[in-house]
């Protein structure tokens, strides 16, 4: 009898039990059963047949999960949802919601299996999101606001719900070396200077000290196009829904470009998420992090 094969559920549990793992073989849950052979960099073979949705869930995923490498620094990943004529909201900021179901659960998983969250003053502010693991099973990852002047209201989850835990990115000098990975509450961090420009490889280079190396860019679009052009990001992951907006915010704010040679070409796969296309980008870096 013809073995029944891996469904989306099963290897979204093989994916939490890849986490930060490596050269290993993992076993079908509740069973020992082999059903996953995992390299030493991240690349994967199944040992059981596998319906096509579980298998797209695996090449997403799985990339994402392996170790860091030793002497990089973090690996990071953002993420950008989108109408098809690439808007993230209105003229208003109105966003709730482009994308579908099916991209939302999505956005879940990718919390699920990163150390830190990172967003961006202005989306915590406007869409008061709690960043954490609940359209999916995970543990919820460290909140990340880049708030250098307090524009985040303390009434905001991120800063009452104490669902995990928050760091707070302030103006203000900072001072390096290692520090306690934080467990419950808000930590205000002095780290983003006196002037006001952000340096996303500066917030890495912190964000590591505090242990966090496996981090999630989710929003707003101006974050996400700051660490894209400082060539930071390592995976970016497009949702496009099924929507035209016909006018609104921009997905991407980048420099301007006068040929198309010098456009970003990633080498990028497409997914079926149901409500919303998967475009998942690969930008990894093949140089070491000094």
């Amino acid at each position: 009898m013809a073995a029944k094969a891996l469904d989306k559920n099963t290897a979204w549990e093989l994916i939490l039990d890849a986490v930060n793992r490596s050269n290993v073989t993992l076993s079908l849950p509740g069973s020992d059963k082999p059903a996953l052979d995992i390299g030493l960099n991240g690349e994967w073979a199944l040992r059981l047949p596998a319906d096509l949705d579980a298998r797209n869930l695996l090449s997403v995923f799985l990339p994402l999960c392996c170790p860091v490498a030793p002497g990089v620094r973090s690996r990071v990943v953002g993420q950008m949802g989108q109408s098809l004529d690439g808007r993230i909201a209105t003229v208003t900021g109105a966003s709730k919601f482009i994308n579908g179901e099916d991209g939302i659960t999505h956005l879940h998983r990718l919390r699920a299996v990163s150390e830190a969250v990172i967003v961006g003053a202005g989306t915590a502010s406007t869409d008061n999101p709690r960043l954490t693991v609940r359209k999916t099973s995970g543990i919820n990852p460290v909140r990340v606001v880049i708030d250098r002047n307090h524009r985040v209201p303390d009434s905001h989850h991120l800063f009452s719900d104490e669902a995990s835990p928050t760091l707070r990115l302030v103006a203000g000098d900072y001072h390096a070396g290692d520090k306690l990975a934080p467990r419950h509450g808000v930590t205000d961090v002095p780290c983003l200077g006196r002037d006001d420009t952000t340096d996303p490889a500066h917030i890495l280079e912190v964000l590591a000290d505090f242990g966090l190396r496996k981090i999630f860019v989710e929003g707003g679009g101006l974050t996400v196009s700051e660490f894209l052009n400082a060539a930071l990001l390592d995976r970016l992951h497009v949702m496009v829904a099924p929507m035209i907006i016909g006018s609104g915010r921009p997905a991407f704010s980048l420099p301007e470009i006068k040929k198309l040679d010098r456009a970003l070409r990633p080498k990028a796969q497409m997914v079926d998420l149901g409500s919303d296309m998967l475009f998942d980008l690969d930008f990894s870096r093949s140089t070491v992090d000094e």
